[in-house]
Order: C-alpha cells, then sequence, then structure tokens
C-alpha cells in the first residue's frame, strides 16, 4: 500500500517537470489585437531567416522551441511596428514584454546575454536623454548669445560621450562571450571609439563558441582590412576611371605627400568641406602636394559627379567606379561615412587621417615648414 501511494504521489511530480530539450518564448503584447501575428527571426548567411510565427491572443503570446547547441542572435517583428526587438537564445525560458507604441522599450528577458543586452540598453537610453537634455539647453544658450553656458554646455557634451565610451568598454570586458558583444565592437569601431587593433584584443578574448560564428568571423576579416588603412600602414593601391574613361593608380598620383579624398556629389559635408581642401592644395601642390579624390557617385550620377568637380574647382585628380557604398576602393580602406581622408608620405604610407578644415591645413603648412 505504502508503495503505490508512493507511486501515485511520484506521478504529478514527474509530470511536472520541465522539458529539457526545449525552451519557451512567452509573454505580454501590449496594445495588439487578437490575432495579431508576430514573427520570430534569426540571421542565417547573413540574411533575415523566418523560424516562426506566432498568433497573439488576449494580450498574450507562447511559443516552444527546441534547445540549440548554437549561438545565435534572434528578433521579434511584427506588421504593426518598425523595427525589431533582439533576443539571444540562451535554452532557457525567456519572458517578453512587446508595447505597440514603443518598440524601443520592449525586452525579451531571460539567460546572462539578454539580462545584459537589456542593461546596456537602458543605460544608453539614460545617457541620451542626458545628451538630449544638453541639446536643448545648448540652444537655448545660444540664442540667448550666453557663450559661458554653451562653452560649459560642451565641456558636459565631452564628457558624457567619455563616460559613454568607458562605460561601453567596461561591459565589452563584462560580457565579452555574447553576440551582442561582437556587434558592439564592430559598431564602437565604426564610430572610432576603438582602433581596429584594441577590437582584435578584446575578440581575442572571446571563447571558441562565439569566436566561431559567423558575425565574429566576418568581423575578425573587416578589422584585418582595417589595419591596412591604418596610420603607419602602406596605404593599399588601387586602380579606377578617371573621368574620360582612363584608368589610374593610386601610385600614379603619388606626390611628396598625397591626400586621398573619399567624397561624392551628393555629401554635402563634402561639399561644405571642399574649398577648404582646394585652398590647401592650391597653397602647397607646387611644393609637392598632390590629391586623389575617390568619388562614391552612382553610375547615373556621372554628369553630376563631373558637374561638382567643376563647380568646386577640384584642379586635381579624380577616379570612381561609380558603384556608391559598393565601391571596392572604399571597401579596402573600410570607408563608412564621407567625407574621409588619408595622408600619405612619398613613399605611400599612411601618416594621418579624417583631416578637415584649419586641422587638414595646419598639419600640411607643419610638413612644408621651411619648402
Amino acid at each position: 500500500m505504502r508503495l503505490i501511494l508512493a507511486l501515485l504521489l511520484s506521478i504529478p511530480l514527474i509530470s511536472c517537470n520541465k522539458d529539457t530539450n526545449s525552451y519557451k518564448l512567452e509573454g505580454d503584447a501590449i496594445g495588439f489585437e487578437d490575432g495579431t501575428e508576430m514573427y520570430v527571426y534569426t540571421l542565417e548567411n547573413k540574411q533575415p531567416k523566418l523560424l516562426d510565427t506566432i498568433v497573439i491572443n488576449e494580450g498574450k503570446f507562447s511559443a516552444t522551441y527546441p534547445n540549440s547547441e548554437n549561438t545565435s542572435l534572434n528578433f521579434l517583428r511584427l506588421n504593426e511596428v518598425q523595427g525589431s526587438v533582439l533576443f539571444f537564445p540562451e535554452n532557457v525560458d525567456m519572458q517578453a514584454t512587446i508595447y505597440k507604441d514603443s518598440i524601443r522599450a520592449s525586452r525579451v528577458m531571460g539567460g546572462k546575454q539578454n539580462e545584459a543586452y537589456s542593461d546596456f540598453v537602458n543605460k544608453m537610453t539614460a545617457f541620451n536623454k542626458r545628451k538630449q537634455e544638453n541639446m536643448e539647453r545648448f540652444r537655448a544658450a545660444r540664442e540667448m548669445n550666453d557663450t559661458a553656458t554653451v562653452a560649459e554646455i560642451q565641456s558636459q557634451n565631452l564628457n558624457i560621450v567619455a563616460e559613454e565610451t568607458e562605460y561601453k568598454k567596461e561591459f565589452l570586458n563584462n560580457n565579452l562571450n555574447s553576440l551582442f558583444a561582437a556587434m558592439l565592437i564592430s559598431e564602437m569601431t565604426g564610430r572610432k571609439e576603438l582602433t581596429p587593433a584594441e577590437a582584435s584584443t578584446y575578440i581575442e578574448k572571446m571563447d571558441a563558441k562565439v569566436a566561431s560564428t559567423e558575425m565574429v568571423q566576418d568581423l575578425k576579416t573587416n578589422l584585418e582590412a582595417m589595419k591596412k588603412a591604418e596610420v603607419g600602414s602602406l596605404a593599399p593601391n588601387f586602380s579606377a576611371p578617371t573621368p574620360t574613361g582612363e584608368m589610374m593608380s593610386l601610385k600614379d598620383a603619388l606626390g611628396k605627400y598625397t591626400i586621398i579624398d573619399f567624397w561624392a556629389s551628393w555629401c554635402r559635408p563634402c561639399r561644405i568641406e571642399n574649398p577648404n581642401v582646394v585652398k590647401v592644395y592650391n597653397k602647397y601642390h607646387d611644393k609637392g602636394l598632390n590629391i586623389i579624390s575617390v568619388s562614391l557617385d552612382k553610375a547615373e550620377q556621372k554628369d553630376k559627379w563631373l558637374q561638382a568637380i567643376k563647380d568646386d574647382q577640384m584642379d586635381w585628380y579624380h577616379v570612381s567606379n561609380l558603384q556608391f557604398w559598393q565601391d571596392p576602393i572604399a571597401q579596402q580602406y573600410s570607408v563608412r561615412s564621407i567625407p574621409a581622408t588619408f595622408l600619405l608620405d612619398e613613399n605611400g604610407v599612411i601618416i594621418d587621417k579624417n583631416l578637415r578644415g584649419a586641422a587638414l591645413e595646419a598639419k600640411i603648412a607643419t610638413l612644408f615648414a621651411g619648402e
């Protein structure tokens, strides 16, 4: 009798045990009508791949997925709102809160990566709020011609940016073995908050499982390319068509000092900067300064490219593949924004980067001092 009772008592315990081969994604969908479909995506070969469609009922949703040993990044999308909600499956149950009127505030919790990512987003939101408050104060001070307050706010903003960058680096040190860490490294490198060498140091500390993912392998490849266009490196050679169709290489354009100038006719900051470059070129070309501009215009914009050269009086070497951001030279130099410049010595070694305006003129003046 005791044995039978023990067996009966054990049945509900066994039946209630969690399936260790799967995890659950469930939560609240606030503001969505019944029947709204939520799409679960992952990334495969750098492209979104639909994994599942979950139907929202009475503001709730739930789905179960098999455990996986793969390290992946998933995201949720709904037709009614723009944007995605990132999450990182870690074979643990996850609880989500999705707001129709605030996709940015939506979160998926559960597992160390999701907790860390949520903390990071909250911290960035706080930094952005401080920046926005300072921006409003800056505008008001500028309208009042309060130069002292303007200078104070600019100094505060620099401190906030430095604090933000320091937080990001601390976050990487504490949460390195995640795909979001790889995403953050990529973003910080693009924003010049990390050098390619610093970024590579972080990646070298990642465990093998994360380091072997496609995302991290692609990042390593990009960083190696970026290192080739760093100060102290020999500038990668290239060839491209001139406005008249002849092929011209970087080696053909080298002078005592040479500026590689990435720009486009449609780039307003580039066009604003052009008079500064023209001024420097006209002053120092006879002493040995050369410039070769690489345009990121499109094929259908060739006439605008040629007209911009004429209008801006850019009387130096020009080349373009007319391939927009797919330009192979821009990719070779890891150019992600324009204007972008690389200053080379007579041997083609990069000695400085992204100098503009007064900084460019001061650097060139120093190089030709006494000549």
